[in-house]
């Protein structure tokens, strides 16, 4: 059905490297295609298979355009070997080779391009990260201390990437004092304390390594991170602790969504012993790693800082290739810029061993559920709840999947699970009695999906999504015509850009027979989704009835061309409906009264 949101998006909650940010914080590079790039679009085409000197730029920008950025890498190469001195390109170039992992290449281009008068400060950066990981140590350091112009270095990336250079260097005199700077800022104080904590820890300082560690356990501001607790648990197992590692860990036991995670950390903490507990942290690439793991992680939390992070955490990667939650988030990352089967790609990268290896095929099968390959996502998430029936996330998204796959049925078991695995009247527990509702609605049990579906109302304390609905299943069934009309009513006014909730209301006011409104919100609706059949055939039908017969037929015509992702339009009455036209319709009786105070919500449009 149109009025249906995924419970996926409900629940969980910039083009790469097009923005022009001052040039000391964020690479720069232009993707927008120039009117004569637009114009030789076929011949980039073409240049793919054939690259000349312009052919392989231009097919280069097609390929950067369409986020496929390894191939875009490799054509402006092919174009900086005919035309070397072009600056613009060579700064493109090592930006985009960086987000794909490819760091050596990237850190030669970078040398390249300071050559040419690059000041970029992401130079530095990239060239710094590739000499450490060769343990060419002095050279990263001269690197980072060109770094400048922006507080944001001098305070912040600076300290926490220096400060492990030296620990690579074996200075953990340095290596602290330069991590100290990072104390002098209250924002940062938590990352001080992580970072000291564990360089302390690599350098066998157990006292002050511990030190630093319970400082964050007893910040009661302190959000506690999963990868803290990896660090400070293997910590105390290492140093013959485990009691307080077990404890620490106990005191996160209701943080559902990370549930899974927990539970396999808490595994393997139970089974420890220090003899056959390695240190997370034993090198000072792994620490290097952590650095730029976190400058990714702080990054991603500014506006626009996407493309920064990418950066980051593809570095990070690189100093440490075993780094699972790194990978997390590069997938994560993809996943905004919609580049779901590189996500895909990555999440493939990461180990059985891993304790998020449940959550990543969880986040898998989302990424195949976008793709709409459900056959795939449901294969996914069987194995995980097989493995782990009382996983609340896998019952939850096998649901949704079932339900996409038409198999309400079983949807409605999932569903019932994932609700019987937390608090009845938990703030989350309405979107999983939402996406009850919406499968027993579906499934033709509309008893049960109309007590679902109220039950979500309360809960959610009227979330627009349930408030339309419930309202555009009530208008369905001819019922609570006057309820139906002021919950999509309140949900408009919520949410008024939202195509389908326009739809919603606009179908609303044909029920009741004011075809003029029904115009008014349909078109509204079918400029927010043009490519949406329902919509065009709400609005083909409210045409008609107002007399405007050859616009009903246009869209209709329209609706005939395009898939229907609702379920509801029938598509053979809408070829007789082009054929023979429409009745008039029979308005649904309603008490105008009680609906007046909701339509003055409505009055100033």
């Amino acid at each position: 059905m149109a009025k249906y949101v995924s419970i996926v998006v409900v629940f969980l909650s910039l083009i790469i490297f097009n923005s022009c940010a001052e040039k000391n914080i964020q690479p720069q590079t232009q993707i927008t295609l120039s009117e004569k790039e637009v114009k030789a679009s076929s011949t980039a085409q073409s240049a793919q298979n054939h690259p000349t000197d312009y052919g392989a730029y231009l097919a280069g920008r097609v390929a950067h355009l369409r986020q496929d950025f390894n191939a875009a890498a490799d054509y402006y190469g092919i174009s900086l070997q005919k035309d070397p001195n072009n600056a613009e390109l060579l700064e493109r170039i090592y930006v985009i080779l960086a987000s794909e992992r490819r760091i050596p290449e990237a850190a030669k281009f970078a040398k390249q391009s300071q050559k040419k008068g690059d000041s970029n400060n992401f130079t530095h950066i990239i060239i710094a990260v590739d000499d450490a990981k060769n343990g060419n140590y002095p050279q990263a350091i001269a690197s980072l201390k060109k770094l400048g112009g922006n507080p944001v270095y001098t305070k912040f990336i600076t300290p926490l990437m220096a400060s492990w250079v030296y620990a690579g260097m074996g200075n953990s005199d340095k290596a602290i004092e330069t991590i100290n700077i990072l104390n002098e800022d209250k924002g940062f104080k938590s990352l001080y304390h992580f970072h000291a904590g564990m360089i302390e820890d690599y350098f066998g300082h157990n006292q002050e390594a511990q030190k630093h560690y319970e400082a964050l356990i007893n910040d009661e501001k302190n959000e506690m991170s999963f990868r803290t607790l990896q660090i400070i648990t293997n910590f105390y197992i290492r140093t013959d602790q485990k009691e307080k590692a077990t404890a620490l860990l106990n005191r996160f036991s209701n943080e559902l969504l990370f549930l899974d995670m927990l539970q396999n950390l808490s595994q393997k903490v139970n089974t420890a012993t220090s003899e056959n507990t390695e240190a997370l942290i034993d090198s000072a690439d792994d620490g290097l790693a952590e650095a730029l793991f976190s400058i990714a992680a702080n990054m991603r939390q500014i506006t626009s800082g996407t493309d920064i992070a990418h950066i980051f955490i593809c570095l990070s990667i690189y100093a440490n290739p075993h780094y699972d939650l790194a990978q997390l988030m590069l997938a994560d990352i993809l996943e905004s810029r919609e580049m779901y089967k590189e996500a895909i790609a990555v999440y493939d990268e990461i180990s059985p061993d891993s304790e998020s290896y449940n959550t990543v095929q969880i986040k898998k099968a989302a990424d195949y559920v976008l793709l709409q390959d459900y056959k795939a996502a449901e294969i996914l998430l069987k194995g995980v709840v097989s493995n782990d029936p009382n996983n609340f996330q896998g019952n939850l998204d096998l649901g949704d999947v079932m339900r996409l796959s038409g198999k309400y049925t079983d949807a409605i078991e999932y569903y019932g699970k994932a609700l019987s695995l937390m608090e009845p009247n938990s703030s989350n527990a309405w979107v999983i009695y939402y996406a009850l509702g919406i499968a027993y609605e579906q499934n033709g049990d509309w008893n049960l999906a109309e007590s679902a579906l109220k039950q979500a109302l309360i809960l959610s304390q009227n979330h627009y999504y349930v408030q339309n609905y419930l309202g555009y299943s009530w208008l369905k069934h001819g019922t609570n015509i006057e309820d139906a009309m002021t919950l999509i009513i309140d949900a408009y006014t919520q949410a008024p850009n939202d195509g389908h909730i326009t739809d919603s209301l606009g179908w609303a006011f044909y029920q009741i027979g004011d075809y003029d409104k029904a115009v008014y919100y349909l078109e509204k609706a079918s400029e927010t989704e043009p490519a949406n059949a329902l919509i065009s055939d709400h609005l083909g039908d409210a045409y008609w009835q107002n007399g405007r017969q050859s616009e009903a037929i246009f869209q209709w015509n329209h609706t005939l061309k395009m898939k229907d992702d609702s379920n509801e339009v029938d598509m053979k009455k809408v070829e007789e409906k082009i054929e023979k036209g429409m009745p008039k319709a029979q308005p649904l009786p309603y008490n105008k009264d009680e609906i007046a105070e909701a339509l003055k919500a409505l009055e100033e449009e």
